[in-house]
């Protein structure tokens, strides 16, 4: 009965943990940034021959595993709050993100030469799919191993559990590695806008909800995963 009952909690807290993840690697918003953008009438040929001040536009940036995508609103205030998904403004732009976080292109883009935050790029990317695919076989091994009330399948999918939770640990590092201290996002974003905007542009970068997701089920993860290493060795314990 006290088994039934450590594993139903453990089950709870995985299933959230594991939730929290896949929401986070398949939503696009590890990272937000927000780019005011002024166009004088020199960059911008529309605006030839008139007397208007120069326009600011504010842009919006975000992006993830999959998707990178971007959008602007003159009347929006420079918010994370314009993220959200009721209030993001139409039309938006994407492309592939497969392998975000990007590497920042040293000169004209494109350019065949990377800085070396595509190392960063390289061992995220790595460490998320790992992560996804040890959750999974995780939590499969235990939906198996609840009926028949089996130690080693609790074991491995605990196993699996903690594997993916240090995973998880070691991508939301480098994550903050890669913001805080290895790439220089404002270059990043005003590489693409150089043709267009003033020098004078302005970025202000923020962690999105999918890194937030993400942050909030590790530990639950790894929780369920040595709770259920801990039932599987107090079963075995009671089998012999």
């Amino acid at each position: 009965m006290k088994v039934g009952i450590a594993a139903l909690a453990a089950g709870i807290i995985g299933g959230i943990g594991v939730l929290l993840f896949l929401i986070a690697f398949g939503t696009d918003y590890w990272l937000l940034a927000t780019e005011n953008c002024t166009v004088s009438s020199e960059l911008s040929p529309a605006a030839e021959n008139t007397t208007d001040s120069p326009k600011t536009t504010l842009f919006f940036h975000h992006e993830g595993f999959f998707w990178r995508c971007w959008f602007n609103g003159d009347t929006f205030q420079e918010t994370i709050w314009n993220f959200w998904f009721t209030s993001q403004a139409h039309p938006k732009h994407c492309i592939h993100g497969y392998l975000f976080p990007m590497p920042i292109a040293l000169g004209p883009v494109p350019h065949p030469s990377y800085d070396p935050t595509a190392v960063y790029r390289g061992f995220w990317t790595a460490f998320i799919i790992l992560a996804v695919a040890a959750s999974l076989v995780g939590g499969l091994l235990l939906v198996c191993a609840v009926p028949f009330v089996a130690a080693r399948l609790y074991k491995v999918g605990g196993g699996f559990l903690i594997t993916a939770g240090v995973l998880l640990s070691l991508l939301i590092v480098l994550f903050v590695m890669w913001k805080e201290f290895a790439a220089d996002l404002q270059r990043y974003i005003l590489l693409e806008r150089s043709q267009a905007c003033l020098p004078d542009t302005h970025i202000h970068v923020f962690y999105g909800w999918s890194f937030m997701f993400a942050a909030a089920g590790t530990p639950l993860v790894l929780l369920s995963g040595l709770l259920f290493l801990c039932i599987g060795r107090s079963l075995g314990v009671a089998e012999k």
